[in-house]
C-alpha cells in the first residue's frame, strides 16, 4: 500500500561501513571523566512482530527499511531547546524504561531540536527574529544553536542519544502553524519547521541493539514518525508512489480476489468474493484496479454497511421473521412522537423549542453579535471506536472522540456541538499491587492488542485530551471490566474493548434535512490535508480480532488533530449561523474508508467525476490509492452551489482551513476518479490519457445489494450455583464490590482534564431542565 519504496523509520547514514545507525555515540564502557574516548556507532535492528501501542501517540515497535534520503534541495538549520520533558515526566519515562527494557538505564535527559527548512539563507537579523519566536520569554538561555546533550558526560556511565521526529514526507500540523507564524513575522524563507525529540540515556553498561530499538519504539509513533540516524540536511525523500495496478479477475477469477483480499486486508467473506467475481467478470466485464477493490472493501464493509444487522438471521435452521435492524427501528415506528431525525443521518434529533442565541450579525466576517430567537432541536450522536482502541488506545480513542464530534456537526446541513460522554468496557485489569480474586492470572492476552489496563488508561486519556483541546467538555461516563471462565470451559472477556463516545448538540430546525445533489453542484473537501494514515480502517474494523495482519491493523488506526477539528467546526458553524443563506447543501464527515466512503455518500445517486490531484495533501509521496482511501481525520465533504463558492472560500481563508473543489455532480450515476497529473503527463508525451483509477456505477456498489445470511444454533450453557467462600466478611465483600470500576466513581473519566468550560454545562443543564418542565406541562 505504501509505494514501491516504503518510507523507512530509520534515516540511513551516508556510510559504506554501517547502516541504520542512531544519531548518537556510545562511549567505551571504561570511559572516565577527562579521558579521551572513541565514539562507537550504534546499530539498530528491527523487531519482527509489531506490538500494541501503549501510550499517547507512541508506538512500541521499530521497523527497519532502506534509507530514502536524497541530496538536500534546500538548507535545514537547527536550534535546540531544553528540556523537552519536565523532570516529573522524565522520571516516569525512566521508570517505564527500567521495567520494560533494562534497569541499567539510570537517568534520562531530554531536549527538542527545531529542524528549520529554508528556501534561501536567512540574514542575521531574521535569524534573531526566528530565535526570538522559538525561545521562551523568560528562559532565552534554554535555546541554542548547538545540542545541549551532545557534550554531557557522567563518570562511570555510558551515554547514548536517541532522536525521533516526523517522517520526512509528513508535514505536521504543528509545522503548518509554525510556518504561518514565521511568514507573518516576515520570515518568508522558512518553508517547513519540524520538531524532533532527543533522549540522552545514561546507562551503567552498554545496552544491546534490541534494547535501543525497544526504547525508540516507546517514544515514537511509527505511523507518522521515524528515528533520525543523523542530523537532517533536507526534507526531500525519494519515495516513489505505488502505481495503479489491475487485478486479473477476468483471467484468474475468484482466486485473484482471494490473493489481493489476503494481501491488503479487505475483509471479503465468501459471499463478497462470489459477488465481486461475478460483478467484474459477468457484468462490468473488465479487470478491477486495486483502487476500486480497496474502495469497495471500505464502503461495503461490515463497519460501513451493517450487513449483520440488516442480514438474514437463521437460528437452528429457521429464518427469523425480522432482521436486527428492523427490530431496532420498530421502537421508532411504534412511537415516532417528537423525533425529527432517526436512522437516516449522522445523528438522531428530537423536536426542540425556541432558544435565544447569540449569533454574528454577518457570519463569516468581523461583525457585532446579536441575540435572536431560533428554533433549535436537540441532537444526540453515539458511536464506538473499538478496534482502533485495542491496537493503539490513545490515538484510537482521540480519533473516536474526534469522529463523533464531526458526526455531530455534520448532521443535516450542519449543527452545533455541546457536550460529551464516554464509556469503556475492557477485560480484567490485573492491576499491580491489587489483589482481585475474581481475576484469573493464567489468562493470556493477544500480543497485537494492548492490555485491558493500558487500554483503559490510554483510551480515556486520548478521548478526554481531544475533547479538552477541541473545547467539548466530557461530563459523564461509564466503565465496565469483566473476564471469567465459564463452567463449560469457555472464556468470556472484553479482549477487544468497547470505546463508546457520545455527544449532545443542537441543530437549527431549518437545517434538519440534507439537500439532494443536483447536476452542476460542486463537490468540496474542507479540513486538514491528506496523510498516509488510517489505511483500511473500515475493513480492519469489520474483522474478528486476530484475523488481520498486525501491521495492517496498526496502519488502519487514524491520528487526530484537535486544533484542525476546531478550525473545521468554526467553518461549519459560520455557515449554519447564516440561517437560510447557509451555503452547505449537504455535509458528511470523513471517517472509515476516507474518500472512498465520504465522497460516494455525498454524490449518491447522481454521481460525479473526481480529480484525485485536487485533494489537498500533506504528504506528496502518497499514491492515488492512499489519497483516495486514507482515513486522515478532520475532514468533511460538502455540496455547494457554484454561486456559493466565493463566500465559502472567504470563510475558509479566515479560519485557515483548506478548501478544495474536487469535482462536479455529473448526473450519470457513476463515481469516476481521474488523475489529472497523469493525464497531463501522457498528453505532453503524445500518449492517450490513462483510464480512471475508479469507474463504477454507484447503484452496483452502493445501492441495494444482496443481503447476507448468518446461521446460528442455540447452545445450552452449564450453570453452577452461587458459591460464597466461607469466612469472607461482609466488609471484605463490600470493598471488593466498591473497587469494581463498574461500581466505583467515574470521576477518573470526567475530571482528568481542564473543565473551565463548565459554565457551558451549567447553561446547558439549565436549558435541559427548562425543556423538561415545558414538556411535562404540555403533557
Amino acid at each position: 500500500i505504501q509505494g514501491t519504496s516504503r518510507q523507512t523509520l530509520f534515516l540511513k547514514k551516508r556510510s559504506q561501513r554501517r547502516s541504520h545507525m542512531l544519531w548518537g555515540k556510545l562511549w567505551n564502557r571504561n570511559w572516565v571523566l577527562g579521558s579521551s574516548s572513541r565514539a562507537l556507532p550504534l546499530r539498530c535492528q528491527a523487531q519482527e512482530n509489531p506490538k500494541a501501542v501503549v501510550s499517547g501517540g507512541v508506538s512500541s515497535s521499530v521497523e527497519e527499511q532502506p534509507g530514502l534520503v536524497e541530496k538536500p534541495a534546500s538548507e535545514v538549520v537547527h536550534l535546540y531547546r531544553v528540556p523537552f520533558m519536565q523532570d516529573s515526566a522524565a522520571a516516569e519515562l525512566l521508570k517505564e524504561a527500567q521495567v520494560k527494557i533494562s534497569n541499567q538505564i539510570v537517568e534520562i535527559q531530554t531536549e527538542q531540536c527545531y529542524n528549520i527548512g529554508l528556501g534561501s539563507q536567512l540574514s542575521s537579523k531574521k535569524f534573531s527574529v526566528l530565535k526570538w519566536l522559538l525561545q521562551e520569554t523568560f528562559e532565552p538561555e534554554n535555546l541554542g544553536t548547538e545540542s545541549f546533550l551532545q557534550k554531557k558526560r557522567k563518570q562511570g556511565l555510558v551515554p547514548v542519544i536517541v532522536e525521533v521526529g516526523p517522517r520526512l514526507s509528513f508535514t505536521t500540523a504543528w509545522s503548518t502553524n509554525a510556518v504561518a507564524i514565521c511568514q507573518a513575522c516576515g520570515l518568508t524563507e522558512v518553508n517547513r519547521l519540524e520538531r524532533s525529540r532527543r533522549y540522552l540515556l545514561f546507562t551503567t553498561s552498554e545496552l544491546q541493539d534490541h534494547q535501543i530499538n525497544e526504547f525508540a519504539s516507546m517514544v515514537h509513533d511509527r505511523m507518522t514518525e521515524c528515528v533520525y540516524a543523523q542530523k537532517l540536511t533536507s526534507f526531500e525523500t525519494s519515495v516513489v508512489p505505488e502505481e495503479i495496478r489491475y487485478i486479473p479477475v477476468m483471467e484468474r477469477g475468484r482466486k485473484a480476489l482471494e490473493e489481493i483480499n489476503l494481501e491488503m486486508g479487505f475483509a471479503f467473506d465468501d459471499q463478497d468474493l462470489e459477488f465481486y467475481t461475478k460483478l467484474f467478470r459477468e457484468d462490468i466485464k473488465r479487470n478491477p484496479t486495486n483502487v476500486e477493490l480497496f474502495d469497495i472493501a471500505q464502503s461495503n464493509s461490515e463497519h460501513s454497511r451493517h450487513w449483520f444487522f440488516s442480514g438474514k438471521i437463521f437460528i437452528d435452521g429457521q429464518l427469523m421473521s425480522r432482521t436486527l435492524m428492523q427490530i431496532v427501528k420498530s421502537t421508532l415506528q411504534a412511537n415516532p412522537n417528537n423525533s425529527v431525525i432517526g436512522f437516516k443521518d449522522n445523528s438522531s434529533a428530537i423536536r426542540g423549542f425556541p432558544v435565544k442565541q447569540l449569533r454574528p450579525v454577518q457570519p463569516g466576517s468581523v461583525c457585532p453579535l446579536d441575540v435572536a430567537a431560533h428554533e433549535l432541536d436537540i441532537l444526540f450522536t453515539a458511536e464506538t471506536h473499538n478496534f482502533p482502541c485495542a491496537v493503539a488506545p490513545y490515538p484510537g480513542a482521540e480519533t473516536g472522540a474526534g469522529g463523533r464530534i464531526r458526526d455531530t456537526h455534520a448532521t443535516g446541513r450542519g449543527s452545533f456541538v455541546q457536550a460529551a460522554t464516554a464509556g469503556y468496557c475492557v477485560g480484567n485489569l490485573n492491576t499491580a499491587g491489587f489483589y482481585a480474586p475474581w481475576e484469573d492470572p493464567s489468562f493470556t492476552y493477544p500480543s497485537n492488542l494492548a492490555s485491558p489496563l493500558q487500554i483503559l488508561i490510554d483510551s480515556s486519556n486520548g478521548a478526554s485530551d481531544y475533547g479538552n483541546k477541541f473545547g467539548e467538555p466530557l461530563i459523564q461516563g461509564f466503565c465496565r471490566t469483566f473476564g471469567m471462565r465459564l463452567p463449560s470451559g469457555d472464556r468470556r472477556e472484553w479482549l477487544k474493548p468497547i470505546m463508546f463516545s457520545a455527544g449532545i448538540g443542537q441543530i437549527d430546525h431549518l437545517h434538519i434535512s440534507k439537500g439532494e445533489p443536483d447536476i452542476g453542484m460542486l463537490v468540496v473537501k474542507i479540513g486538514g490535508p491528506a496523510y498516509r494514515i488510517g489505511m483500511g480502517g473500515g475493513a480492519a474494523s469489520s474483522m474478528v480480532s486476530g484475523q488481520n495482519d498486525a501491521e495492517l491493523d496498526f496502519n488502519a488506526v487514524q491520528r487526530g488533530d484537535a486544533e484542525m477539528a476546531q478550525k473545521l467546526y468554526r467553518l461549519v458553524r459560520a455557515c449554519i449561523e447564516m440561517g437560510e443563506k447557509n451555503p452547505i447543501i449537504s455535509i458528511h464527515d470523513q471517517g472509515a474508508g476516507g474518500n472512498c466512503n465520504v465522497v460516494k455518500e455525498i454524490i449518491y445517486p447522481k454521481g460525479a467525476e473526481i480529480d484525485v490531484r485536487a485533494i489537498v495533501v500533506g504528504d506528496h509521496t502518497m499514491s492515488v490509492l492512499e489519497i483516495w482511501g486514507a482515513e486522515y481525520q478532520e475532514q468533511d465533504a460538502i455540496l455547494v452551489k457554484p454561486e456559493s463558492h466565493d463566500i465559502l472560500k472567504s470563510i475558509c481563508s479566515r479560519e485557515k482551513v483548506s478548501m478544495a473543489v474536487i469535482g462536479t455532480i455529473s448526473g450519470d450515476g457513476r463515481v469516476v476518479l481521474v488523475d489529472s497529473s497523469a493525464t497531463q503527463k501522457c498528453i505532453s508525451n503524445g500518449l492517450p490519457p490513462p483510464a480512471p483509477a475508479v469507474d463504477l456505477e454507484l447503484e452496483k456498489v452502493l445501492g441495494d445489494m444482496p443481503k447476507k445470511s448468518f446461521k446460528f444454533n442455540r447452545v445450552v450453557y452449564e450453570r453452577e450455583p452461587l458459591d460464597l467462600a466461607p469466612g469472607v466478611a461482609v466488609i471484605d465483600s463490600l470493598k471488593r464490590v466498591l473497587s469494581l470500576p463498574s461500581v466505583c466513581s467515574k470521576r477518573f473519566l470526567t475530571t482528568k482534564v481542564d473543565r473551565c468550560v463548565t459554565v457551558y454545562i451549567y447553561i446547558y443543564i439549565y436549558k435541559a431542565e427548562n425543556f423538561f418542565n415545558k414538556y411535562m406541562q404540555q403533557k
